[in-house]
């Protein structure tokens, strides 16, 4: 029997015995054939390879990530997902779809045909996550049905708006929902539930959505799969105790690994849904049961029944891995070719002019001037109560604050008043929004930083102690038409250029993980003190995220969903 591949002397991953099984496997036409103790005296291959013993496990599989918080294009992502064993994604866009809709959404796909990584896409669900922020774009429900007509996509993305679906019966987002069960009923639909129990979350299930990759607990956890939800597994939710619940309780069925979001230093460092697997397998997992989690049940949750095991009829998506507990990447092949080697050289793939012209040409704001960064208030001479956003290492909340801070001739001296200042200022050319307030915490100490990348609405953000500093960062990153800049003392010490709709750079992902990397030194150098400060800073902005944010309407209390004045 003639074949194209015959893969030798390997121990394959047998997904539905969960188990290694020593022997051979053939490929044809891009998909396995015959998995088993057949060797060459059964086919003629045109290719023969020696599997020299190694490991044999299906190309994993990320149904939950968004491209954009790598800011780099599909192309470039692609080019990382191969080198880390990762073969289909389901990405969701709603970065790009914030800033220009529907035909966002639909470029991210065009730029993903050509990729070697399979990407099918989620639709954003929730483009603008609320109505207290202005952004390039929207996604309505004639959208998903353009979209759900003329391309390839999986499911709805992730429902943010979780306390809109229960409280609010009328609002947009239970509009979808009603919309996919009625005219599209056998739709996955993602979830964000996170803390939901009891009647909140059945009912949020009952709505239609059935599963939550947000932060997980014991009791939370328990309570989903009791209720029929399914379970994705990001980093932050890999604590001990969960671990130790997934490995001692029978839920395999139930769970899968994700990445969400991942830095491009990050990304070129660890790796990518490898690195989760690799650490689940450090934290007392077997292979078995964490490759079970990235490969078999990700992929029928999605319904994609053709990949995520190695077995007749799957297509030939596999990695060869050499030491199995450090998942040792030696090969990976795609559709039965050959895509990675270990061994061999792995030149960066760039995109440049992936996009249509007006991408490169999102940030419509004039340069901005000193006194853009003056505080009016309509208050007396005097001090007065304050709100401040108080920055928490380790997480992406933030905490209000009250302080009392001098007012002078109707303006506030916010640079005496030990606190920095966090403006924004709406950059698509629909009214010139701008908003400021007062920031503290484990946020910079002196300096400045601008950035066009501010979940989700990305408009312009700023954060300083000086308005000389301030105003030289914003007009680096307007005079780029978008960017990441920090600055101090008038000097420029880190800067990313990001030109594509102001949250994409078109560059490798070494040569972007570098910059990044610079720029968190850079950041670090300044005072900020947090795990992660590019994903910390940038969703100041972001108004489903507690407590308290700030957009072109104003500062928001995110628990309660309303703008507030800047004076208490």
């Amino acid at each position: 029997m003639r074949v194209d591949l015959l893969i030798n002397n390997v121990r394959i991953y047998n997904s539905y015995f969960k188990r290694f099984i020593e022997g051979n496997a053939a490929v044809l036409d891009g998909r396995f054939l015959y998995i088993g103790p057949r060797g060459s005296e059964s086919f003629e291959a045109a290719d023969v390879l020696d599997g020299q013993g190694n490991y044999l496990i299906p190309g994993l599989v990320d149904i939950h990530l968004h491209i954009e918080s790598t800011m780099v294009t599909p192309a470039t992502f692609s080019h990382g997902l191969i080198q880390n064993g990762v073969t289909t994604i389901v990405p969701e866009p709603h970065e790009m779809a914030n800033v220009f809709g529907l035909d966002g959404v639909k470029q991210m796909i065009q730029a993903s045909r050509d990729c070697v990584a399979d990407m099918f896409y989620a639709i954003p669900s929730s483009v603008p996550a609320t109505s207290m922020e202005t952004t390039g774009g929207s996604i309505e429900i004639a959208d998903l049905d353009e979209l759900l007509r003329t391309e390839r996509i999986q499911c709805l993305g992730e429902i943010m708006n979780y306390v809109d679906v229960i409280t609010e019966p009328g609002c947009k987002t239970n509009q979808i929902l009603r919309h996919i069960q009625e005219y599209y009923p056998h739709l996955i639909i993602e979830g964000h539930v996170p803390k939901l129990l009891d009647l909140d979350l059945h009912r949020i299930i009952y709505s239609g959505v059935n599963s939550d990759h947000t932060h997980q607990s014991i009791e939370g956890m328990e309570a989903r799969i009791a209720a029929g939800m399914f379970i994705e597994i990001q980093e932050k939710s890999m604590t001990a105790e969960v671990m130790n619940y997934l490995i001692e309780n029978d839920v395999s069925e139930h769970f899968c690994f994700v990445t969400d979001d991942v830095m491009a230093d990050s990304f070129e460092r660890r790796g990518h849904l490898n690195h989760i697997v690799r650490k689940a397998i450090g934290m007392g997992m077997t292979p078995e049961q964490a490759i079970y989690a990235a490969t078999y049940t990700p992929a029928r949750r999605m319904r994609m029944y053709d990949r995520g095991a190695v077995a007749p009829g799957k297509i030939a998506d596999f990695v060869l891995i050499s030491r199995l507990e450090e998942l040792a990447i030696e090969q990976v092949y795609k559709n039965g070719r050959k895509v990675y080697d270990a061994g061999e050289p792995y030149a960066p793939t760039t995109s440049a002019g992936a996009f249509p012209a007006h991408y490169y040409e999102s940030v419509k704001l004039s340069p901005l001037g000193e006194a853009d960064f003056a505080v009016a208030v309509d208050a007396a001479d005097g001090h007065h109560a304050c709100r401040v956003m108080l920055v928490k290492d380790g997480s992406t909340f933030t905490e209000e604050h009250h302080a009392e801070v001098e007012v002078k001739d109707g303006l506030l001296n916010w640079q005496d008043s030990g606190y920095g200042l966090i403006a924004t200022f709406e950059r698509y050319g629909k009214g010139g929004g701008r908003a400021h307030g007062l920031i503290g915490g484990d946020t910079i100490r002196r300096g400045a930083v601008a950035t066009t990348y501010s979940h989700d609405n990305h408009n312009l953000l700023v954060v300083g102690h000086n308005a000389v500093d301030m105003q030289l960062a914003a007009n680096e990153v307007i005079r780029h038409q978008g960017g990441f800049c920090v600055v101090e003392d008038g000097q420029v010490l880190a800067f990313l250029h990001l030109p594509v709709g102001g949250i994409l750079t078109e560059a490798p992902l070494t040569e972007t993980a570098a910059a990044v990397d610079q720029l968190c030194k850079a950041m670090f150098s300044l005072g900020y003190k947090h795990y992660n400060p590019i994903m910390s800073i940038s969703t100041h902005s972001l108004p489903v995220s507690p407590a308290l944010k700030i957009t072109d309407h104003g500062l928001i209390n995110v628990n309660e969903g309303k703008v507030v004045t800047l004076l208490v």
